[in-house]
């Protein structure tokens, strides 16, 4: 009986511990998620500029290169987020795909998913 009971206990301590070690990785992917969305903001502050009235093509240009610029730096910590938590894998592929799409096709996107990661409950 006290061999079941120690073994019993050993499952309880196991269960606290992965359950308190999966929830330290899902707080570290928020950080991380967190970390990517100041790069997200950045770039999107950069995006809003390019399209103001009066500038010149030039300077729209060099504005936009900038925030896909800005916006991929925000790629380590995405990556970071997703290595710790598979549901912020959407942040850092839509970060991504600013390489290949206009930056101004993501932006809905990348507001939406950078305004849960920086909520009080943030869960995609």
């Amino acid at each position: 009986m006290a061999r079941l009971g120690r073994a019993a206990l050993v499952a309880v301590a196991l269960s606290a511990a992965a359950l308190g070690l999966s929830a330290c990785g899902t707080g570290g992917a928020v950080a991380d998620a967190r970390a990517s969305c100041v790069y997200v903001h950045r770039a999107l502050a950069l995006q809003a500029r390019s399209d103001a009235p009066g500038l010149s093509g030039a300077r729209r240009a060099t504005l936009r290169s900038r925030a896909v610029a800005v916006l991929l730096k925000g790629t380590p910590a995405a990556a970071r987020a997703t290595s710790s938590d598979g549901s912020w894998n959407p942040l850092m592929t839509t970060i991504n795909e600013a390489e290949r799409v206009p930056l101004e096709n993501l932006v809905a996107t990348l507001t939406r998913m950078c305004s849960i990661a920086d909520s009080s409950t943030p869960y995609l």
